[in-house]
């Protein structure tokens, strides 16, 4: 006997009992379900039911007259669609596209849109991921095969630079949801400022300090020989000196909740810095990271001489110590994630399963899989797929939920 599929939606104001009703009918009309999906939207709710059965049931007025009796008992609108056969399943979404703002404006958006329609893209989904620090939407969307990944990739970037939205695009598979290490960038990523620029502080050399910080930076000088020329003017600072820029450390607003967090999942958590371990490890105690990879001063009788002692943590350095700390974990490079805002992190966030550049120079930005220029650190949650609702659910339950203004 043929079979027609049924598409019931209805819409109006939530309230409960409505699915209960709906199944309740479609139970005693012995129908197969192939599809549900519901939405809330400040207490205004869509809900889309796919069935099918024998034409005379599923098609049949006595199934839709009590459907519709059911529904509108609530003082809801419901429209049902026939159609002969069953519908054909569309292949699952192939990737994801994460587009950030504070906010994200109906333009922007509808310039996503018509960017991701103009190369033959469909979107299969959309959901809000956050309203807090910024704002987020994630689509699904199904790629052609061909080059149209790689017109998208070019598209979107183009798109978050004029549009002034941050904008990720990752391949929406089993590797998304598998990620199971991170590591930190220190200087301006997971704290505020730079170290080594707070020491250059303490003997008056902090501009001369910041100028060698920026060009490294932005690649325009080797790392290593940037670092030797700033530690230079170190020398001779007494070693409590360190303790006590520690002390001043500020973090990235959105740092704590973003360890919390990941740490809720079961990730290995790690810094790597091309900054001080004497003056990143108390830090790292307290964060409870798993690893710490940071290049350490010379200190002789109670001063710093102006050197630095042991293997220097560069840019093939903290992708050795991503490597490293990988295999310790036992876990793949394609399950990794790395953050950091420099042209020093660029060979780090290159090896990553997810490189991610954070608040980062240009340099940095071309290479990484997304780009992000909110200054809030939980934001790289929302690329991972993880909701603001979801993390204030955890929080919740240990009593830490709390959010701070924020200034327009």
């Amino acid at each position: 006997m043929p079979k027609v599929s049924v598409l019931i939606t209805i819409t109006g104001p939530d309230q409960p009992g409505v699915t209960s009703a709906l199944f309740e009918v479609l139970s005693r009309h012995k129908v197969e379900l192939l599809n549900v999906e519901q939405v809330v939207i400040r207490s205004r709710l869509t809900l889309g039911v796919l069935v099918a059965g024998p034409d005379e049931v599923a098609g049949g007025a006595a199934l839709h007259d009590e459907v519709r009796s059911a529904v509108q008992g609530f003082g809801l609108d419901v429209t049902i669609e026939r159609s002969d056969g069953l519908p054909v399943l569309r292949e699952p979404s192939t990737h994801t596209i994460v587009v950030l703002g504070r906010p994200i404006s109906a333009e922007a958006f509808g310039v996503v849109a018509r960017e991701v329609a103009a190369l033959g893209v469909n979107i299969d989904f959309i959901r809000g991921v956050s309203d807090y620090p910024v704002t987020g939407l994630e689509l699904r969307v199904s790629v052609p095969a061909g080059s149209a990944y790689e017109q998208l990739q070019a598209a979107m970037a183009r798109v978050a630079v004029n549009e002034g939205v941050d904008i990720a695009l990752e391949d929406y598979s089993l590797s998304r949801r598998a990620k199971r290490l991170i590591v930190f960038d220190v200087d301006s990523t997971l704290i505020q400022g730079e170290v080594i620029e707070m020491l250059a502080d303490r003997v008056g050399a902090h501009a001369a300090v910041a100028e060698i910080t920026e060009a490294a930076m932005r690649g325009e000088l080797d790392f290593t020989e940037s670092l030797n020329r700033r530690v230079a003017t170190l020398a001779g600072l007494p070693a409590n000196v360190l303790e006590e820029v520690g002390e001043q450390i500020e973090l990235t607003p959105g740092a704590r909740t973003t360890l919390r967090t990941l740490r809720r999942l079961g990730f290995h958590c790690g810094i790597v810095s091309g900054g001080f371990r004497q003056v990143i490890e108390p830090l790292a105690h307290e964060l409870e990271m798993d690893f710490v990879a940071a290049n350490e001063l010379e200190i002789v009788d109670g001063k710093l001489t102006g050197r630095v002692v042991g293997q220097i943590i560069d840019r093939p350095g903290k992708a050795k110590a991503l490597r490293d700390f990988a295999h310790q974990a036992g876990v793949p490079m394609e399950q990794t994630v790395a953050v950091g805002d420099g042209a020093n992190d660029i060979d780090m966030l290159t090896a990553a399963g997810l490189g991610v550049a954070f608040n980062a120079k240009p340099a940095l930005r071309e290479v990484a899989d997304a780009s992000i220029s909110h200054p809030y650190l939980d934001t790289v949650l929302f690329i991972l797929g993880i909701t603001r609702g979801e993390i204030e659910a955890a929080d919740a339950r240990d009593g830490l939920i709390r959010r701070v203004d924020i200034p327009d």
